[in-house]
């Protein structure tokens, strides 16, 4: 039951109208392998807004898109508000004017529900940091601990594409640890405290610092664990001393704040780097959304998948994230999809008859950078849904 077959699609696309290319974000998708010859010459070509003339009868990324919300299946993303907002205005219809009519028209258009794995990240498992390869490979980590003490855990098998596809198939190895860390060749370095918080650093590949995940885990880990004797240390001492109550309630609330700075009272932080005001994940910075490739179901931004999720107030902080990682769009969705299956894995337990959605407490909610509260997605009784979104919605379901 927690075996899953994985397929990811990369479709190279080409806006048709005039668009703003940043020279930052251009160099990130070079970076990374992105072929712009390709996606000049053999992009598939598509325009914003409404659709223009019968839709429905060409071969056509709008027509792909309504084929998903035909398909009545959840939808998943990381960080993925920006990328929703991509995805309605670039294949779908024109934006509506307001927030309230534009998640009606999600709650509609995805009524199995949308996923946001970077909630999920934080609210549900609680990790101490929550971008997209963070929470990939922490996710990682923990399922092979389970599958070798022969617990409940999570599979996923790929297809066995025949020789004369090789020509279509990119193949990315997704190791459990980087060979840096395999070889203990990346523990003499210092971990970046930046980018071990964000999953991104203003120096890029230029960082003389360490922007090994797993050696950054690694840390997390072992502070963790130091914390926790801690607390149980006290704790004992509490308990065998006579102490004055008001000394003791003095320490109690002590207690309480570190429990809230260990993210087991709110979202966890990490509290070295944590700056409220800018606490947007940099590293889940979309390119510019023109120039990127289609992602499949799932949204980082870093573009992780790239979830473009960069506030429009902090246009100083354009720089792109480390390019350490892979950084792809086929593997930043596969990488979403592999988090929302070892959560729901987690949390379903093993009674559950498949009915409802997969995860009451993160259906349809999106994470807010900067917020302890998600944007629901649900359709409210004081807003009604677009006049495009209504005519979609009839194409949809009467062709």
């Amino acid at each position: 039951e927690n075996t899953y077959l994985c397929q990811i699609y990369n479709l190279t696309l080409l806006c048709m109208e005039d668009y703003i290319v940043e020279p930052q974000s251009v160099q990130f998708l070079v970076q990374h392998g992105f072929d712009f010859n390709k996606q000049y010459s053999q992009g598939i070509p598509y325009h914003k807004g409404n659709d223009k003339g019968n839709e429905n009868q060409s071969q056509s990324v709008r027509t792909f898109f309504l084929e998903l919300i035909r398909a009545k299946k959840p939808l998943i993303l990381h960080n993925g508000l920006i990328d929703l907002v991509f995805l309605y205005q670039c294949f779908y219809a024109h934006l509506p004017d307001n927030l309230g009519t534009f998640t009606a028209d999600l709650s509609e258009m995805f009524p199995a529900g949308i996923y946001d794995t970077k909630y999920a990240s934080e609210f549900e498992t609680r990790f101490v940091a929550s971008y997209l390869e963070y929470a990939y490979k922490k996710c990682k980590r923990e399922n092979c601990k389970l599958k070798a003490s022969s617990s409940q855990h999570l599979t996923v098998e790929f297809c066995n594409y025949p020789a004369n596809m090789s020509h279509y198939i990119d193949y990315r190895h997704c190791s459990l640890e980087e060979e840096s860390h395999n070889v203990g060749g990346g523990s003499n370095v210092p971990v970046c405290e930046k980018f071990s918080a964000y999953g991104w650093c203003p120096k890029g590949v230029k960082c003389p610092q360490s922007h090994n995940i797993d050696l950054i885990i690694d840390e997390d880990d072992k502070l963790w664990e130091e914390k926790r004797k801690k607390r149980k240390h006290k704790w004992k001492r509490r308990k065998n001393a006579e102490e004055p109550a008001k000394v003791f309630e003095q320490e109690s609330s002590g207690k309480e704040m570190e429990l809230a700075q260990n993210g087991e009272e709110g979202p966890p932080r990490k509290q070295s780097c944590y700056e409220p005001a800018a606490a947007m994940e940099l590293a889940e910075i979309t390119p510019n959304a023109e120039s990127r490739p289609l992602k499949e179901n799932s949204t980082d931004r870093e573009p992780e998948t790239g979830a473009a999720c960069a506030a429009e107030n902090e246009k100083e902080t354009h720089s792109p994230p480390s390019q350490v990682g892979t950084h792809r769009a086929g593997f930043d969705a596969f990488m979403t999809g592999y988090i929302m299956a070892y959560v729901w894995m987690l949390k379903k337990g093993k009674n559950t008859d498949g009915a409802g959605p997969w995860l009451p407490d993160c259906h349809n909610k999106l994470y807010l950078s900067g917020k302890s509260v998600p944007l629901q997605i649900v359709k409210s009784l004081f807003s009604k849904s677009s006049k495009a979104h209504s005519q979609k919605m009839k194409l949809a379901w009467t062709s």
